[in-house]
Parts: structure tokens; sequence; C-alpha cells
């Protein structure tokens, strides 16, 4: 009888100690970034100064330097001595998606976090906050989205702002006609050619639009804010493994005050252009950093 007590008591034992290593196994993203030895970002080309192209048309900007932080993380975790990056450029349309599918593992652009997005992937803490607002030529004389009554707009399909833009449109009974554009950049060309008189999304792009454009002081950015959008990374829902190390990584960059120099790099210096935002970090986005600058 003793024996068998015995034999039960350590088989029990056996079971308990290999718990830690069941509950340590990999799954999600993390799972396939181990196998793989390779994590996917999903990028922007147009999105200045979040994620978009240099003149070596190589992946660059706010987005991209916060995600290079949650590489390291990644590494770091899984004890990988390197982990191979690879970019895969998304739109506003293709971003979801694309994530859905598993082509992308971390979007890292300029996406507004969003109760309808979140039925379909799951988000970052908040790394800035933007609204919409109106992007026209100064000769306009448009200074609200009411002088838009009967006008043509250019929205960047699969955005909040086109959706805010028509609700305001049927709202206020305006009849403007829209423009679908494939990204910002075919929207801001858009407008630069007069097809369009004013192109809605939100207003940080739009500044960044302006600077990169050929006449910038043919440009403005009018009308109040019509939004409240926050920008968070996006990555697969469900997927908590990864986003307990995505958060964490982005919770030592606000805890450091290492987000202060990556703000400054690409909203107050001057851009790899050469054209300054000149954008202070404002007192909601100090705020979300607080908040979320938690101790590990």
């Amino acid at each position: 009888m003793l024996r068998h007590t015995r034999t039960a008591f350590a088989a029990v034992v056996c079971a308990v100690l290999a718990l830690p290593a069941i509950a340590q196994e990999l799954t999600g993203t993390m799972k396939k970034i181990k196998d793989s030895g390779t994590i996917t970002i999903g990028n922007r080309e147009t999105s200045v100064p979040f994620s978009y192209l240099d003149d070596k048309q190589q992946p660059i900007g706010y987005s991209m330097d916060i995600c290079a932080a949650i590489v390291e993380e990644v590494k770091k975790e899984l004890g990988l001595a390197t982990l191979t990056v690879k970019y895969n450029p998304v739109t506003s349309q293709t971003r979801i998606p694309l994530m859905a599918n598993g082509t992308i593992d971390i979007e890292c652009g300029s996406t507004t976090n969003t109760l309808s997005r979140q039925k379909q992937v799951a988000f970052a803490p908040v790394t800035y906050i933007t609204g919409t607002k109106l992007l026209v030529k100064k000769s306009s004389k448009i200074k609200s989205y009411k002088d838009l009554k009967g006008k043509t707009v250019v929205v960047t399909q699969g955005t909040t702002n086109e959706r805010i833009i028509k609700a305001l449109s049927d709202k206020d009974n305006l009849g403007i006609k829209f423009l679908n554009a494939k990204d910002h950049a075919e929207s801001f060309l858009t407008v630069e050619s007069g097809r369009a008189v004013a192109f809605s999304m939100d207003d940080i792009l739009l500044y960044g639009l302006v600077g990169k454009a050929k006449n910038p002081k043919d440009f403005e950015v009018v009308g109040d804010y019509l939004s409240y959008d926050p920008y968070g990374m996006m990555y697969r829902k469900n997927d908590e493994d990864f986003g307990l190390v995505i958060r964490r990584a982005i919770a030592k960059l606000f805890a450091s005050g290492d987000i202060n120099k990556i703000y400054n790099k690409w909203f107050t210096e001057k851009l790899p252009s050469g054209e300054t935002m000149g954008v202070p970090m404002s007192p909601l986005l100090k705020a979300a950093i607080q908040i979320n600058a938690l101790p590990e």
C-alpha cells in the first residue's frame, strides 16, 4: 500500500512540476516568430512622419522607431541572438485583412483604435492622439466642413475619416461629392491637381503632406476637430502572449522617457527630408503616456 502511495505521490509531483513548462509553451505570433526566426512588420508608405519611405525606399518614422523597440523586446523574450525583420507595405484598406490572414505580425503605421476595429484586431497602448480636419488650398477660402456643400472631397478608402465626413455630409444635407483614393499621397495629389477642393484626414498626417509638398505655402489645414483619433499598433486578436510583450516594450519606452526622444526626433526636429513638423507633444498624449508608463 505504501509503495502504491509513493508511486501516486511521485506522479502528482511530476505533474505539478510540468505545469510551468506547459504554461510557458509558445502560442500564436510568438510561436510563429520563434519557429521562423522572422517578424513581419506592416508599414505604410506615405504616412509622414509615422511610417513612410525615405529616399532609399526604406521604411522610417515615429511608429517604426517604436516598433524597433518592440522587436528588441520580442528577441529578449524568445532568447534569440538574431531576429530577421521583414517589411510588408499596407494601405488603409489592406492592413486589417493582412493582419488577420497572418501576412503581417504587427502593423506600425497610423491606425486609429476604434471599437469596430477591436472586433477584428487588438491594439497596443496609445502612442499618438490626433483628429480629423481638412486640407485645402488657401485660395479655396474654405474654413469649415460646412463650406463644402455641393463640392468634391477626396478621402482615403478604409479610414475613419472617410466615414466621419460622409456622415456629416448626410447629417447636414451638404450633398458633398466624394472621390476615393488608395493612399494619402494620392488623396493629396487630388487636391493639388484641383480635382477635389478638400482632403479629410487626421490633422498630423495632413501637416506631414503639406511639409513635403512642392509649394507648402499653397495649402492649409482648417476647421474644428471632427473626431478623436487615438493611434495604436495593431496585432492579431486574442494573441495575449504577443500583446503582453508589446505592452511591456511600450511601457518601458514611456517609463524611461525614451518616448520623448523618439517624439522629438519626428515632430520637433528636422526630418531626414529637411522639413520640420513643428508639433510639440500635446497634453492629451502626455497624459496617455503617464497612464501607460507602468512599472514591470
